[in-house]
């Protein structure tokens, strides 16, 4: 019998983005509501009370309204807001984050699917004060630069509708100057930081994709050099079917690095650039924003949670 799955939000760009992964998938049956009835709210808590599992791909508040209207015991989440990415309760979707995550998420109720953010940052920061290199006190940074598509319906219209009185012509723009993002929290304590980083993030004028970088002074870190920063990642996500960490060659080889590399994908490529003699490294993570940086994430999560093989139908 197939899973019932009902996207709560499913005309919004990263719920455009699950359905169209999970469309053509024989062994679920998706739950639709017609357009009259998107916000009627008693057919969204018929809906999201005859789902197996529901994705909810809402503002914040509106998340944590529909999570209320679920009375059905049977009945598990997996929240694409900002809501529940530190709730207790709460598993945190990013699978490869931590030994025993894929299976404390297929056995969950609730999972916070991450910040697209968040999900370079951790998959950088995390092993290295796992392994004691970055010390949890340490004042990091992270930067970097997306995709438009990441700020949904609204940015989109600033760059792409000429005609509309928000267009923008800028290339890029950065923005969150008052240091308070919202995908901070999960960044400081999925990471294990006693302090936020500070963040610097950038939106310019491509469609999809992410570049995510967290600079290191390794002066600062005692005897760390480049080559144990790659090993602790190579480490970390050794067998992992989506993420890759570059060889320390091949980051040498480059000459630049594309933020759109990988759009359209749902994996993620990690690098080491490092220059020893300076005692300095930059940390890069490039991954699709509405890949697995949402809409492929939330896809992983559901089939841990459905019990099939974690990269079915993507």
């Amino acid at each position: 019998m197939s899973a019932k799955i009902f996207i709560d939000g499913a005309v919004g760009t990263t719920g455009l983005e699950i359905r169209e992964r999970l469309a053509a998938r024989k062994d679920l049956t998706l739950i639709t509501l017609s357009d009259d009835k998107r916000k009627d709210e008693a057919a969204r808590k018929s809906a999201l009370n005859e789902a197996d599992v529901v994705i909810l791909c809402l503002p914040d508040d509106a998340a944590r309204q529909a999570v209320s209207l679920i009375d059905n015991p049977n009945t598990r989440v997996i929240d694409a807001s900002t809501a529940h990415r530190v709730a207790d309760g709460w598993a945190y979707g990013l699978p490869e984050l931590e030994t025993g995550a894929r299976e404390k998420i297929a056995a969950s109720k609730r999972v916070g699917n991450p910040g697209c953010w968040a999900t370079g940052f951790l998959l950088l920061a995390r092993p290295l004060v796992r392994a004691g290199i970055v010390p949890p006190d340490f004042p990091l940074s992270v930067h970097g630069v997306s995709g438009y598509s990441g700020g949904g319906k609204s940015m989109i219209e600033e760059f792409e509708k000429k005609d509309s009185p928000v267009y923008v012509e800028t290339v890029q723009r950065s923005y969150a100057l008052g240091l308070g993002h919202k995908h901070i929290p999960e960044m400081q304590a999925h990471a294990g930081l006693k302090h936020p980083p500070i963040f610097s993030p950038a939106v310019a004028r491509f469609y999809r994709g992410m570049l995510v970088e967290v600079p290191l002074p390794l002066w600062a870190l005692g005897k760390a050099k480049p080559r144990d920063l790659h090993a602790a990642l190579a480490d970390a996500y050794k067998g992992a079917r989506l993420i890759e960490v570059a060889g320390l060659a091949e980051a040498a080889a480059m000459k630049s690095l594309d933020a759109e590399m990988l759009a359209g994908s749902n994996a993620a490529k990690l690098f080491v650039f490092g220059n020893e003699a300076a005692g300095q490294a930059r940390l890069a993570a490039v991954f699709d924003n509405l890949g697995k940086g949402a809409g492929g994430a939330a896809v992983q999560n559901l089939n841990l949670m459905l019990g099939v093989a974690e990269t079915t139908g993507l």
